[in-house]
């Protein structure tokens, strides 16, 4: 896994708004302190999210976009970029995967970080399809498409230069091969889950489920007592 110290640039590509934060918001707020510019792509606008049967779809793609841009803040991440697909009927198109290479080919990061397309029994309620679809299209536009000049011939003639990404951390996989410690990030990432309002019906809960969480996951990468950490299986490119 690269260390901060050498990634200059990192893309987030995930489904929905506040998915970045449940998986890697520490993470991302420790590359942000070493200096590494940290961008976020989301798939959708959230819109199918919340409990509120009342409120028009459309409202809630906007409140989850300010939510989801007031929580990147939180962790210092300034740049999202919202490609607009319909919540839930997320599909693992050419047309996904051009929107995404199309990104990676603008910010040329180092690092993506993605979903995971493989279910995961364990943890069901981090296998939505959108989660899979939405990972499975990240992983190709990053190979081949992204670094493929013959790959969606539209981007070259739009100027975009092929990219090879260097690493892909892939955030919810069933069988993580590495583990960060964010510990000093926690209330970082706190407070980028409790930006998203319109998600939680009980944010009382919010810091001792995901601290829980987080404790174990450092224990099963053999950090000390009272550590926290995020995982990620770690896929090299180049």
């Amino acid at each position: 896994m690269l260390q901060p110290s050498e990634i200059e640039r990192v893309l987030v590509v995930m489904a929905h708004p506040d998915d970045v934060d449940f998986g890697s918001a520490g993470s991302m707020a420790k590359l942000v302190e070493h200096g590494v510019h940290v961008t976020y792509c989301l798939v959708t606008d959230g819109d199918a999210g919340g409990s509120d049967r009342d409120m028009a779809r459309s409202e809630m793609a906007a409140i989850r976009r300010r939510e989801q841009t007031d929580a990147a803040a939180m962790v210092g991440v300034k740049d999202l970029v919202f490609l607009g697909y319909p919540d839930g009927r997320v599909e693992s198109t050419l047309q996904l995967r051009l929107d995404i290479s199309r990104i990676i080919r603008e910010v040329r990061p180092h690092v993506v970080v993605a979903q995971s397309p493989e279910r995961n029994y364990d943890r069901i309620f981090a296998s939505h399809p959108d989660h899979l679809a939405t990972g499975e299209a990240t992983l190709s536009a990053v190979y081949p498409d992204s670094q493929n000049p013959f790959a969606h011939p539209e981007l070259l003639a739009a100027g975009l230069e092929p990219w090879t990404v260097r690493e892909v951390w892939v955030s919810g996989h069933p069988v993580p091969t590495d583990g960060v410690d964010v510990t000093e990030y926690l209330d970082q990432k706190i407070d980028a889950l409790l930006c998203h309002v319109s998600q939680h019906a009980n944010p009382a809960v919010m810091r001792e489920r995901v601290t829980e969480w987080m404790g174990r996951t450092a224990q099963a990468f053999g950090l000390p007592e009272g550590r926290l950490a995020e995982a990620f299986r770690v896929v090299h490119v180049s």
